[in-house]
């Protein structure tokens, strides 16, 4: 009973509907159990031995099979409808558990799981759980109850005439049905899960292939992608078989079994001298409860499957976030933009990035954070949003621990530009307007010009009302950076981040954002992530980044003399 627990936790919030459906699929049951062999037993004999000599009563006698079909197909209807009405919610409430709980984690969690994972799970593994729900919850109730009624009509048949009672030897073999029972169960339990991941494994290959047009067909890799896919969809394959082999084998190894049964009763009713007609409503009855049988032996099936579908959907929605929100966050109202790093240490795994940082920021002042790929530039300054938090140490703003502060306040403060531009397949006014879902028309066209973003969006066929495209796929990189700057420029935060901002510019564009950032930046604190010597311009400090540590701090012709990295790096450039 406790691996039914779990399912019955899903269905409670329904359980109105659930009841209803189990009540009708309780009366269909009854009426298929009880009432079709007592039909074949009471009602057709006097039919035929022209026992009833009334015509009224004969045809209320003959109306008996239509009557007893039509209460088990109605009952039958509401019982499929309501149970379906069930696990559709179910699946819908799981899903946007599910989805919910995703929106909650922070960018780490993205690097444990792939991104297909998490798209197998909220679709493939729901819509399994479903399925399971609303099997198990149909049979769970319907089964049992057309047993009994079965049941009910042996023994009611056995207490009519003694030499029945042989009928009741036949039932021996239902505990024998529990063996292969078992066995398929555990098989199938491993096997679906290997499934649902190897789903989520093709998945993966299927979106990284159309995420990844462009560079499929700039690389030539058609063929290679080809290769990944086939030797996914195998794998997919072959777990697939392996489901459907051990869902099918259970039927016919239990219909093996009770065959052996009902074989017995038909070679002892014939040496007992039983004729035919009084054995044929007893075969019926019996069918009737080795039937049951069969369908809960689906119904451990359904249950492994299930199983597997619900432990994958529970690891993510009881995946711990390593960022905790404060149980009482502080208020953040008042945002002069100080920033402060103490000794922090921050690592991925068991690899560092940071080692024992400290840096200050001061309101309003413009840092560049420069350093070689992988020096913790992008770390460090992701670490503000709160998208990560330091393994040890301390972020401060305005003097507050960011662990003091919720992420909705933190972020709702700061305005990030980053170099992987991310549009919604939405209008470019709709992407604009995520900087400040409040903005007037006035004030989206004015940050696209300062932006230098209005002049190439009113050229577009529908001006700000285009569709950007599925990730910005209608425009070019520079167009969607400068939509992203338009948005930063339209939130109007007291912090600005920009990571690699003018990236995607050519240089005549990149003159216009340097001189737009220039009137940005004041009043407001800034990092700026630059790997390009010539976006830290405007920069009044430059913190010089080596494997996680700062080794220059100050403007670019003191550290051009103090500082051995910074020199590299500038000599490299130019």
């Amino acid at each position: 009973m406790k691996k039914f627990l779990p399912y019955f936790k899903l269905i409670l919030p329904f359980r109105k509907q659930f009841l209803l459906a189990s009540l009708f699929g309780a009366i269909a049951a009854i009426t298929n159990g009880f009432g079709l062999p007592f039909m074949l037993e009471s009602v057709l004999p006097k039919v035929f031995n022209g026992k009833i000599i009334d015509p009224w009563v004969l045809i209320g006698t003959v109306l008996y099979l239509p009557i007893v079909f039509m209460i088990r197909g109605i009952s039958g209807f509401l019982n499929a409808y309501l149970i379906n009405y069930c696990g559709l919610k179910v699946l819908e409430e799981i899903r946007s558990k599910l989805f919910f709980k995703i929106q909650e984690l922070s960018l780490s969690a993205f690097f444990q799981k792939k991104t297909g994972d998490f798209y197998s799970r909220i679709l493939s593994d729901t819509q399994e759980l479903q399925t399971a729900v609303t099997s198990i919850a149909k049979d769970v109730i319907v089964q049992p109850i057309t047993l009994l009624g079965a049941l009910g009509y042996l023994i009611y048949a056995c207490f009519q005439r003694e030499e029945m009672m042989f009928v009741l030897v036949s039932l021996s073999v239902i505990p024998v049905c529990v063996l292969p029972i078992r066995y398929v169960g555990k098989n199938l339990l491993k096997r679906a899960i290997q499934m649902q991941e190897e789903s989520a494994n093709l998945s993966q290959v299927v979106q990284e292939n159309l995420q990844g047009a462009k560079e499929v067909r700039s690389y030539c890799l058609e063929q290679n992608e080809l290769n990944r896919f086939s030797l996914s969809i195998r794998k997919f394959f072959r777990y697939q078989l392996k489901v459907i082999k051990y869902s099918q084998v259970l039927t016919p190894s239990i219909e093996i079994i009770t065959t052996f049964g009902v074989a017995g009763s038909i070679y002892y009713a014939s040496i007992s001298g039983i004729q035919w007609e009084e054995l044929t409503p007893l075969i019926a009855a019996l069918y009737l409860s080795y039937d049951p049988i069969k369908k809960l032996g689906g119904i451990s099936n359904h249950l492994k499957r299930g199983e597997a579908s619900l432990k994958r959907i529970e690891e993510v929605i009881y995946l711990k976030d390593p960022i905790i929100e404060p149980t009482s966050p502080m208020d953040w109202q008042t945002v002069q933009g100080k920033i402060e790093f103490k000794k922090v240490y921050f690592k991925y795994s068991e690899v560092p990035v940071i080692e024992n940082l400290n840096l200050s920021i001061q309101p309003g002042e413009v840092v560049a954070l420069v350093g070689a790929s992988g020096a913790g530039k992008s770390t460090l300054a992701q670490m503000i949003p709160k998208f990560y938090t330091p393994t040890s140490g301390s972020v401060l703003v305005d003097g507050i621990d960011l662990k003091d502060l919720a992420k909705q306040t933190i972020r709702k403060n700061i305005a990030i530009v980053s170099q992987d531009t991310f549009l919604f397949n939405d209008t470019i006014r709709s992407n604009i307007l995520l900087g400040n879902p409040s903005a007037t028309d006035l004030e989206i066209v004015e940050s696209c010009k300062r932006a230098y973003a209005h002049e190439f969006i009113e050229l577009l066929e529908n001006g700000y009302d285009t569709m950007a495209g599925d990730r910005g796929a209608s425009l070019s990189g520079g167009q969607k950076q400068r939509i992203s700057i338009a948005r930063a420029f339209l939130k109007k935060a007291s912090i600005l981040i920009l990571d690699e901002a003018t990236s995607s510019l050519d240089s005549e564009s990149e003159m216009k954002i340097q001189n737009a950032l220039g009137e940005l930046v004041q009043g407001k604190t800034v990092i700026i992530i630059a790997h390009r010597f010539s976006t830290i311009q405007m920069a009044d400090r430059i913190v010089v980044l080596d494997r996680g540590k700062v080794v220059g701090n100050g403007k670019h012709l003191e550290l051009i003399e103090s500082c051995e990295s910074y020199k590299t790096l500038y000599e490299l450039q130019n």
